[in-house]
């Protein structure tokens, strides 16, 4: 091929690859929404029937013994809101395990503070071992029938226990995830990560769950059964995608994972670039652990529905992103070749189509979520194609550190210990 052609080829992937890119962007938000709606049109029929008739038993009914297991390596400035949170929950049987992975702050002494001026908290320590480990020394000591995992900075707000409790309202639910929102509102990275988490996080989660695909229980707010948790073996400790993973095996076991919206936990998002890229580099380096070490799920309909999404999921999560690069790549070539069809009316409709419903299904959630206060930060969603860009980079990043064997650490950004949003409890901790 000569020189001369190159540009005209590169103008074509650019046009393509964006037109991909569109279709499937545009086919995701609608999609999205809709999940949403039928699941909010299923809640308004249930409440349209007599209480009796439609009404679930739930764990929370049982009152179980519940165990919140708290992992921790320096979490000094966190600390003390995060079980305090937990210490004014309305519910009673509840015991708080914090387990200190080695920390060489005062995360320790916090710890052994808070374990004498309440009851309910425990104390373990460990030499630094890794988050699964931690998380499966405090499964061991834990006396609970029902486990709580949650990171050492987030902030419960209240009734959040009872409410994940709730979901558990069928024999096959083997584990129930929480909302998890930003509580450091503090800097413009944070509130552009706040009004994106209601869409990528609180109306993905729904939509995912109502279909009953819900491939993560979030590390910040995760409640499993002991007794599935036993069965399928506690956590990987080889990976650091340690959550995800063991939501896999769970739906590999055939449970059911449920998403309860009005469970809340506030903890902290990245207030800076090089913090966000670390963690979501972590994030999509556990995301490929998984899939390799489930890759016979993935897109086999013999796990049924979740095994078909995963190929979906993949598709969206790993490829997608690449593609995005190569069109970013060689749009200039498209400028400078001056081709028609990129600018051509079907490519225009379909961008500023696709542009139109991203705002729309973010305000959406938004108010889906009951959090109409956050839309004073929509205005960071002009920082969304950076974003994006960050992220796809990232995918790139974490699949070449995989293929190189890089070093797998249970990386954390240094807390702040900002508090910008009153959630109950925690704002008087």
């Amino acid at each position: 091929m000569t020189w001369q052609l190159a540009p005209e080829v590169l103008a074509d992937v650019a046009i393509w690859g964006g037109l991909a890119l569109m279709v499937f962007g545009l086919l995701k938000m609608i999609s999205l929404p809709m999940a949403a709606f039928v699941e909010a049109r299923a809640a308004w029929r249930r409440r349209q029937r007599p209480r009796a008739r439609h009404r679930r038993h739930s764990r929370y009914d049982d009152r179980p013994a519940v165990s919140v297991i708290v992992p921790a390596y320096n979490e000094g400035p966190v600390l003390v809101n995060c079980v305090n949170s937990l210490v004014g929950s309305d519910y009673d049987r509840l015991e708080i395990v914090i387990v200190d992975d080695g920390s060489i702050d005062d995360t320790a002494a916090v710890a052994a503070r808070l374990a004498r001026e309440n009851p309910q908290v425990r104390l373990i320590t460990q030499a630094n071992a890794g988050k699964g480990a931690a998380l499966n020394r405090g499964i061991a000591a834990a006396g609970g029938d029902v486990l709580f995992f949650v990171d050492a900075d987030g902030i419960f707000a209240p009734g959040t226990i009872d409410e994940m409790l709730r979901g558990f309202d069928h024999p096959d639910v083997g584990a129930v995830c929480g909302d998890d929102r930003p509580v450091n509102l503090n800097r413009v990275q944070t509130r552009m990560l706040a009004i994106l988490s209601h869409a990528g996080t609180g109306l993905v989660r729904r939509a995912l769950a109502l279909a009953g695909v819900l491939p993560i229980v979030s590390g910040n707010v995760g409640a499993f059964t002991r007794a599935v948790v036993t069965e399928v073996g506690g956590f990987d400790e080889s990976t650091i995608g340690e959550d995800l993973e063991l939501t896999w095996r769970v739906h590999r076991a055939g449970y059911r994972v449920r998403f309860r919206p009005a469970a809340l936990v506030y903890a902290e998002s990245p207030s800076t670039w090089r913090t966000l890229w670390r963690q979501r580099v972590r994030w999509a380096r556990g995301l490929l652990q998984t899939m390799r070490l489930h890759r016979d799920m993935i897109g086999n309909p013999r796990f049924g529905l979740f095994g078909l999404y995963l190929g979906v999921n993949t598709l969206s999560m790993v490829v997608m992103p690449m593609v995005q690069l190569v069109v970013l790549a060689c749009l200039p070539f498209a400028f400078v070749v001056g081709e028609p069809a990129f600018t051509g009316s079907a490519a225009s409709v379909i961008g500023w189509l696709g542009l139109a419903m991203s705002v729309l299904v973010v305000v959406y959630a938004v108010l889906l979520n009951r959090a109409p206060r956050d839309l004073r930060h929509l205005w960071t969603l002009a920082l969304w194609p950076i974003y994006s860009t960050v992220m796809a980079t990232v995918v790139v990043s974490a699949l070449w550190l995989e293929w190189r064997g890089g070093p797998a650490k249970w990386h954390k950004m240094q807390r702040t210990g900002v508090v910008s949003v009153p959630v109950g409890h925690a704002a008087r901790a």
